[in-house]
């Protein structure tokens, strides 16, 4: 490289921009998510990640989300799987072809959550690995599950999580809820609903 080149400012910065953007498009290049309907062969995708995101946060010291024992080890957990796969509502975010979320949408939400006098689609759940956090998956996931929702002509879409998670709240603010509601359980366990008007 000539010396006089490389001490010129306005040289530097065209290699710093040039630089920027190789970074720019090799993270664009990792973060490249497709989100795909489920098919029935998906139930040990789901629990795999279940069972990574447990895993995750039991050593977080946070098991209230989830509980401790992975959710393939549960045979009622994997009866509900089995039906969410039979069901249409099962959503797969893939990373060149490898399954790295989740997420299932109902017309109604469960028992537990007050119900809303508006059409509705919910958000009953939603996961991505940890091993890729930071990417963009659970983002592409609740997008499209908003573009589902209108497909379906609801009005809002509906999600919650457990209310002692204040950075998973946060993140549900950031991707365009509302905190709407919360409910509490017969245990005890606090839950926060959101809404996103569509």
């Amino acid at each position: 490289m000539d010396d006089a080149r490389a001490a010129w400012p306005g040289f530097r910065l065209v290699v710093a921009r040039r630089a920027e953007r190789q970074q720019v498009a090799t993270v664009l290049a990792m973060t490249d998510i497709v989100v795909r309907a489920g098919a029935e062969g998906d139930a040990a995708v789901i629990l795999g990640l279940w069972d990574e995101a447990i895993a995750w946060l039991v050593a977080r010291g946070q098991p209230e989300q989830w509980g401790t024992e992975p959710a393939s080890a549960r045979a009622k957990t994997r009866e509900t799987v089995q039906q969410w796969v039979r069901g249409s509502g099962v959503r797969v975010a893939e990373d060149g072809g490898r399954p790295v979320g989740v997420s299932v949408i109902v017309p109604s939400p469960p028992d537990h959550v007050p119900a809303i006098a508006r059409s509705e689609t919910y958000l009953l759940f939603l996961v991505s690995s940890r091993a890729c956090a930071g990417q963009g998956i659970g983002s592409a996931l609740v997008r499209r599950a908003a573009a589902d929702a209108r497909n379906a002509g609801s009005d809002v879409l509906r999600v919650d999580c457990w209310a002692g998670a204040p950075a998973l709240i946060a993140w549900y603010t950031r991707q365009g809820f509302v905190p709407s509601d919360t409910y509490t359980v017969h245990d005890g366990w606090r839950g926060q609903v959101f809404e996103m008007d569509l």
